[in-house]
């Protein structure tokens, strides 16, 4: 038995005899090493002798919202795997017991594949025909969540569709505020912006609300097919367009702010334009996309806010991890590039 943990680890070392009592397991043949990356729940992989697992658990230090709520994330990929999607891992099981690591906690089977990071790996080149298809396929799976039926797969159980837009320009202003460090006046005028500019049109749609390339299992640096979508922990009902305004403000291209290509590697050449994302979104989906500008100003606004929660926390002594002390530029990043395409109206 072997452990690679953050602090916090005492705690962790318990998930070996209970998973091996639970799925059956040698304890003497089992080993637990933490995922590097990642800026939010924290992923770890479970050696076996029978195959490996990944755990997930929230992050140590503050409970921020329903983002860290391990049990909902697992029932998602049980609505999901009713509904007939194939690609996400298996759900195992799910511990509620605190008493096990200190939070609650969930395992999945082990996707393996490429999982592309903030920058190219080394020793296997990426093509920018391989760019070309995975820019395709990762919208064309992103168009497929957003047309899953909802009924009859019970997916329309997690969340409130009705006001979705309105609630969420809401909160996100609200977590803002409340995490905030220092003074941004582009984001607190970008907040305000979003509440006088509210689309008056609602789609309803199953969202995963992260969608970008790091959460994507590829076949290899051959093979650009999705194998997998994984952190499905923001995932709901709600409106697609602002699933899509997220998916736009990480998609990074080659002249943006370079802070700002730390979150997706789709600025390599190959790779679809913001516009061409739009477009080819546009034309395989029946939404009116007229209202572009809003969901991508409001995805960008939340790239922020998410930026700035974590810096708070890295501030306060709750996250460890020295990347975390630079996400206040990211924060302004995020201010100054949604402001910019407000008073030029363009993406």
């Amino acid at each position: 038995m072997s452990t690679s943990l953050p602090h916090d680890s005492s705690k962790l070392d318990n998930i070996i005899p209970f998973l091996a009592e639970k799925l059956d397991l040698n304890p003497s043949q089992m080993a637990i090493e933490r995922f590097e990356g990642g800026f939010s729940n924290l992923t770890f992989e479970i050696k076996t002798d029978q195959g490996n697992y990944v755990m997930r658990r929230p992050p140590f230090g503050l409970k921020i919202s329903k983002a860290h709520d391990m049990v909902r994330e697992y029932r998602i990929l049980e609505g999901l795997e009713k509904a007939g999607y194939s690609k996400i891992p298996k759900p195992i099981l799910c511990c509620e017991d605190e008493s096990i690591i200190g939070a609650p906690f969930f395992i999945m089977e082990k996707v393996d594949g490429l999982i592309l990071r903030n920058k190219l790996p080394e020793g296997k080149p990426l093509s920018k025909e391989f760019f070309s298809k995975l820019s395709r396929n990762s919208i064309d799976v992103l168009l497929e969540l957003h047309q899953l039926e909802l009924s009859k797969s019970g997916l329309d159980q997690l969340g409130k569709p009705e006001g979705y837009v309105e609630r969420q320009v809401s909160g996100w202003s609200e977590r803002y505020f409340n995490s905030q460090t220092e003074d941004i006046p582009e984001m607190s005028a970008i907040s305000e912006w979003l509440k006088m500019n509210l689309p008056s049109a609602q789609n309803i749609g199953f969202i995963h609300n992260d969608f970008k390339y790091d959460n994507l299992v590829l076949g290899g640096p051959e093979d650009p097919r999705i194998r997998a979508v994984l952190d499905w922990e923001m995932a709901t009902v709600g409106d697609p367009l602002m699933d899509l305004g997220t998916t736009l403000a990480y998609w990074a291209e080659e002249g943006d702010p370079e802070i700002l290509k730390m979150f997706n590697l789709s600025y390599p050449s190959g790779n679809f334009t913001k516009a061409e994302v739009i477009a080819y979104y546009a034309s395989k989906s029946n939404l009116d996309l007229e209202h572009i500008l809003f969901y991508y100003i409001f995805g960008v606004f939340k790239v922020g806010v998410i930026a700035q929660q974590i810096y708070k926390r890295f501030q306060m002594g709750f996250a460890r991890d020295p990347r975390f002390s630079a996400l206040i530029h990211v924060v302004k990043a995020c201010g100054k590039t949604a402001w910019n395409s407000i008073q030029t109206n363009t993406i």
